[in-house]
């Protein structure tokens, strides 16, 4: 197994992290995990049944009984310490990750910076578990609103943000109170376990935050059938998350989904348009255009649409493919073979309805998981690149005339979590951003993620936010208490 050298070589574990102790599945089962780059087995993890995960959600109940007693500024402190860590490990996670996951090695350590980012908000935003209170409705009568800790807590987190999508959760979750049973993504187990690592480091009491590790279908199960299991968060497709909010039923527990997305790219004759391919290149190129706000369709007007591709396309030619440790490279192997496949499809799919390859090679799949960044022209809407996430480095241009025409072709579609449009008409820019079905809108601006922004999306995108204050809300319970007079 060729690993790179770490600095600290403890933080690549093979075991999961449970109660405290670090443990093996009790059958002795495990999973490979590979590097998507090159497909070498870098190492094996778990591979935790009903009955583990049983025992880890007993775990994490002891750890919440703990973990809930301790005041807000003791918990703050942990997590800033684990922030801390964090930043002090950054090659080592990035190594991790780029191992794993196979995202360029400088991108691998800004995931990092960011998902430790989150530690940091969230070790501030214990402090602030605010209350209220309600004048009474009689002579003497007092109402106090007070927010408490829902209790266990469980994560099924995606293989794209291997890190971030974990501090985004348990951050929120630990600030709040709760206890965490982590179920990191098969392909990407390892950052996860680094980070329970750090966990143990730092002095999180035993119980309160655990990794897991194996197949998601009896771990899901054990999750969402457990009445001690008080609220899910799942990032991931919209197929997986409706099964997950159907059995989270049974026990009527709270759930934050985080799902697919079709993120639309809007660029209106206003624009500035080296803005617009700045921001274009930002969004869509991010991790090889495996994100879930990933530009997924580019909608230009028809007065800038010859400019803005033949400037795309220019942009384009700067980008170096490769494997995520060489020097320079800033797009890398897709996470597998179904992911390559699936830019394939909608490649030939829309060549076959009409589209015009302008710019790239065409994505063969001869080169392993390796697929290079490639620009389409005249797509339309019944295209599948329109309809389904592609997540991966293909571009698709509409053309359209009107500002109506671009409002209706971005907002059909079932998803809703992330658009973006350019504009430096300041009524427009008011008109759109009102119009779009998207729980999050980027305005001349392709990077939008942010600790302390309110990141979920609407319709088939999901349900609840993370980061913010609305982040930690989704792991409270109000209580209303109410007092009488004499």
């Amino acid at each position: 197994m060729n690993r790179p050298k770490l600095n600290s070589a403890e933080l690549f574990r093979e075991s999961c992290f449970v109660g405290g102790e670090w443990i093996n599945a009790d059958s002795g089962a495990t999973l490979d995990v590979d590097n998507p780059a090159t497909g070498e087995v870098i190492g094996r993890v778990p591979n935790f049944n009903a009955k583990d995960t049983a025992m880890a959600i007993a775990e994490a109940d002891k750890g919440f009984h703990v973990w809930r007693d301790m005041t807000a500024s003791e918990r703050g402190d942990l997590l800033y310490r684990w922030y801390q860590l964090m930043e002090e490990n950054v090659d080592d996670l990035g190594a991790i990750m780029t191992l794993e996951q196979g995202k360029p090695l400088a991108e691998a350590k800004g995931e990092v910076h960011y998902a430790g980012a989150f530690f940091k908000w969230f070790a501030e935003e214990a402090r602030r578990a605010y209350g209220e209170t309600i004048p009474g409705a009689k002579p003497g009568q007092h109402i106090v609103v007070t927010r408490q800790p829902v209790g266990v807590s469980a994560a099924i987190t995606p293989w794209n943000f291997p890190a971030a999508m974990i501090t985004r959760k348990a951050g929120a979750a630990l600030a709040a109170g709760c206890s965490m049973v982590v179920k990191p993504a098969e392909a990407t187990p390892f950052t996860a376990l680094a980070l329970a690592h750090l966990a143990q480091k730092v002095g999180i009491p035993a119980g309160v935050f655990n990794v897991i590790t194996g197949q998601p279908q009896p771990i899901g199960e054990a999750l969402t059938s457990s009445p001690v299991v008080r609220k899910l968060s799942f990032t991931g497709s919209t197929g997986v998350g409706r099964k997950l909010m159907a059995q989270c039923s049974q026990n009527v527990q709270k759930v934050s989904l985080e799902l697919g997305g079709n993120a639309p790219f809007i660029v209106f004759d206003d624009a500035d348009l080296d803005k617009a391919v700045e921001g274009a290149m930002a969004s869509k190129f991010r991790n090889t255009g495996q994100t879930c706000v990933c530009a997924n369709r580019f909608l230009v007007q028809s007065g800038v649409h010859d400019r803005f591709v033949e400037k795309l396309s220019e942009a384009m030619k700067k980008l170096k493919l490769g494997d995520g440790f060489e020097e320079g490279v800033n797009q890398s192997a897709l996470i597998n073979r179904a992911a390559v496949e699936k830019v394939q499809r909608h490649y030939e799919d829309a060549l076959g309805k009409g589209a015009q390859r302008v710019a790239g090679s065409v994505p063969d799949g001869g080169n392993g998981n390796f697929v290079a960044p490639v620009l389409l022209t005249g797509v339309t809407p019944e295209m599948q690149l329109c309809h389904e996430e592609t997540f991966g480095p293909l571009v698709g241009v509409i053309r359209f005339d009107k500002e109506e025409e671009a409002i209706r072709i971005a907002n059909d579609t079932p998803y809703g979590l992330a658009a973006y449009f350019y504009s430096r008409d300041v009524h427009r820019v008011w008109r759109v951003a009102d119009a779009l079905e998207s729980g999050i809108v980027g305005i001349n601006e392709g990077a939008i993620s942010n600790p302390t922004a309110p990141f979920g999306g609407v319709k088939a995108s999901g349900l609840g936010r993370e980061g913010s204050r609305h982040g930690m809300e989704e792991y409270q319970e109000i209580k209303y208490l109410c007092m009488g007079g004499e």
